[in-house]
């Protein structure tokens, strides 16, 4: 019997990277997944590859309309689910002298408000025993030059994650985080620095992990699904660390 037989789930940032391995390997588990990104084209061969297993929804967590439709298109289709992962999230390197409330507005909004808003609409249409997972990151617990908005918005994700696991374990939803590490996902290429420095902080970083290498969004997956299971049925406001050994010294 598959971990995840007879689920629903929710993804959102479900496109690519992390999203889109959740999504893969929530499916090869049993549950049906309701996918949720900007990119409609690579949300459609994600749903084109899984048919029947696999729903595509289009739009952006910062708008609220948005964030509506995607309930309202759920419970088209069931009464409820049982997991919601609120996956979506931007990084961009900002050096403190440019951390204007602009900057900080650009990446909270995504990262802290609409995993947030995201939780808050579906609350009510989570089943008894179902889970939350918010995806922080490694960087909550170490600093890092250059990403000081974006390790905000997930050490404060992070404490709404611990806050909302006291206030719905009554209510039957278990909510935990996964804490990434250096993972190979096209948002590293995002965060705004050239090539070439890319490449020079790559190494670096690749020199403090235990493998010697970015992990996989795989890796990610993996526990996410252990999370979402009734295996992690004891497990309540923990952020789970995957990160390779960086944090470890």
């Amino acid at each position: 019997m598959k971990r995840l037989d007879g689920k629903t789930a929710v993804v959102t940032g479900a496109s690519s990277g992390i999203g889109r391995a959740i999504v893969e390997r929530f499916v090869a588990e049993g549950a049906k997944v309701f996918a949720f990104a900007r990119n409609a084209e690579a949300l459609k061969s994600l749903e084109a590859a899984y048919p029947g297993q696999v729903v595509a929804i289009t739009g952006d967590v910062t708008r609220q309309a948005d964030l509506r439709q995607l309930v309202e298109s759920v419970l088209k289709h069931t009464d409820a689910i049982d997991i919601l992962v609120p996956n979506a999230g931007i990084a961009r390197v900002v050096g403190f002298d440019d951390s204007t409330a602009e900057a900080f507005s650009e990446q909270f909004s995504v990262n802290l408000f609409g995993a947030a808003e995201t939780a808050r609409l579906f609350v009510p249409h989570i089943r008894k025993g179902g889970s939350i997972q918010f995806i922080t990151t490694f960087l909550t617990q170490v600093g890092f030059p250059g990403l000081a908005i974006y390790s905000a918005s997930k050490a404060a994700l992070k404490s709404l994650s611990q806050t909302l696991a006291a206030e719905l374990a009554p209510r039957g939803i278990r909510v935990n985080a996964i804490a990434p590490g250096p993972i190979a996902t096209p948002l590293w290429g995002t965060v705004g620095l050239p090539a070439d420095v890319l490449g020079t902080v790559a190494a670096q970083i690749n020199a403090r992990l235990m493998q010697g290498k970015f992990g996989e969004p795989g890796d990610i997956a993996a526990t996410s699904v252990f999370l979402a299971s009734d295996e992690a049925k004891n497990i309540y406001g923990q952020e789970i660390v995957v990160d390779g050994g960086y944090t470890v010294g």
